[in-house]
């Protein structure tokens, strides 16, 4: 069986490598894996490769920046043409980024099987381009591999036949689970960055909704300021996102907030894990703390993992109206209900069996 996996953004490297190990143990498949370039600079893709162990690309297309539609349409050119000449079995695709659609509709216009992993998520928000992204992906998909019950049931509601849906668990919960004791005997990142464990906050800001709106992004620097006057703010920031702070009139960091570079995989688990709370408005981050076990603001009007809200791990901190910095300082030392809604670690295997099985 041969698999063509297209992955393009940092969330989506973690999610392969467990599923390329996984099919890589079985005998007969052979996997290409294509970059589209979406995240391509060293911090945001290469160390990632590398630590992660994941296969060097068959194909790095090398497409980042400009709008979604020209970034969309660069990369379904480019992935039509990979398809066309390696004609796989099946095409794999990850989440919910541009990468993810443009692989899906490139495939269902060549009629080749589509397997999409982290299918059914809804925050029910169509201004979230990610949001786009995922329903029409998962509505040209062939199998629909679900990581929660919510999951599952969102895609029942829309229509898509049971047939085609296979709960699988979360793909990053194995992921945390294999390089979780790594992270431990390598990263060095809280002696280099001079923090003790649980006496800092961790913060993640990158989706367009907060980065592309300056009321929004001021509205959360101001409130981790705010924090930061009693405990250290860590803030690995994009590089795009650290250039309009610091070129827009009226921002103003606090030194106690520390904005740094965006760090590796296995110094970020280490963040995580260290962390007081974690304030993002990330999902794969949202997961993450829970499977650490550190309490979560979400910067968002909503998630699409109510999983954490529910067991009380993680709850919303809208940027437009509500107070940032005092939800925060209510999260640290908040832990929730015990509970594990993404499967028992096995999701990768569950994922090549349900492909080689069809």
């Amino acid at each position: 069986m041969k698999i063509v996996t297209i992955v393009g953004a940092r969330p989506q490297f973690i999610k392969a490598a467990a599923v390329s190990r996984a099919l890589a143990s079985r005998p007969g498949v052979k996997e290409l894996i294509v970059h589209t370039g979406q995240h391509h600079d060293q911090n945001m893709s290469d160390v990632f490769f590398s630590e992660l162990e994941l296969p060097v690309p068959d194909y790095n297309l090398g497409i980042s920046g400009g709008t979604h539609g020209v970034m969309t349409g660069r990369m379904l050119t480019a992935i039509e043409e990979v398809l066309m000449a390696d004609q796989p079995d099946c095409l794999l695709v990850y989440g919910d980024t541009n990468s993810t659609l443009a692989g899906a509709l490139a495939s269902s216009k060549l009629y080749i099987p589509i397997a999409h992993v982290e299918a059914g998520l809804r925050s029910f928000n169509r201004r979230m381009p990610e949001e786009i992204n995922r329903v029409m992906t998962d509505h040209v998909a062939t199998w629909l591999l679900t990581p929660t019950d919510t999951a599952t049931e969102n895609l029942l509601r829309e229509g898509i036949s049971a047939d085609n849906v296979y709960q699988v668990g979360d793909v990053m919960y194995d992921a945390a689970m294999f390089y979780a004791s790594k992270a431990e005997q390598t990263s060095t990142i809280l002696t280099t960055l001079g923090l003790d464990q649980g006496g800092y906050v961790l913060a993640t800001i990158h989706r367009q909704e907060n980065t592309d709106a300056l009321a929004r992004l001021g509205t959360i620097i101001t409130g981790l300021n705010d924090v930061a006057r009693d405990i250290p703010v860590v803030l690995p920031l994009h590089p795009r996102t650290r250039q309009l702070l610091e070129s827009t009139e009226g921002f103003r960091v606090n030194e106690d907030l520390r904005l740094v570079q965006p760090v590796g995989y296995l110094d970020m688990v280490m963040l995580e894990r260290g962390a007081a709370v974690i304030a993002t408005d990330s999902g794969g981050v949202q997961k993450e703390a829970f499977f650490h076990r550190t309490p979560c603001v979400t910067l968002r009007d909503e998630t699409e993992w109510i999983e954490l809200i529910d067991l009380g791990w993680n709850r919303l901190a809208p940027p437009e109206d509500s107070d940032i910095a005092g939800t925060i300082r209510a999260a640290i030392g908040r832990t929730g209900e015990p509970g594990n809604p993404y499967g028992e670690g096995q999701a990768a295997l569950k994922i090549a069996a349900t492909l080689l099985a069809n």
